[in-house]
């Protein structure tokens, strides 16, 4: 069963700027509403979009607090791929009929890496 969803992303900055930017994406009213936590291990992991009714139109992707192994975010196996930040969450959007996996490499294990989906 499908739930809407609506996300926000807010930058605050301070000092020589100061400011904040709120920036909205349209709202999902097919989003999956699902939060998985995985355990990626050393190497390709693949990752697959929820399905059930549902229509993805983005993945946050949440690092564990503390991790020291790099991650890799990749299309197919063969990619050069973006390397991605150790513990900083980031945001991928699809488009209105996206692939049905992408690649997340892993140097090592990572324990309870979290994927909001919406």
């Amino acid at each position: 069963m499908a739930t809407t969803s609506t996300r926000t992303e807010t930058i605050v900055f301070t000092g020589d700027v100061t400011s904040t930017l709120s920036i909205q994406a349209a709202s999902n009213a097919s989003s999956p509403g699902d939060i998985q936590i995985l355990t990626l291990a050393s190497g390709d992991n693949t990752i697959t979009l929820p399905t059930g009714g549902s229509v993805v139109k983005a993945a946050t992707i949440i690092p564990p607090v503390g991790n020291s192994q790099t991650l890799t975010l990749k299309g197919i196996t063969g990619d050069t791929g973006l390397v991605l930040s150790l513990t900083e969450p980031m945001t991928l959007t699809f488009k209105a009929t996206p692939a049905t996996t992408f690649l997340l490499v892993a140097g090592g294990t990572i324990t309870g890496l979290r994927i909001v989906w919406t």
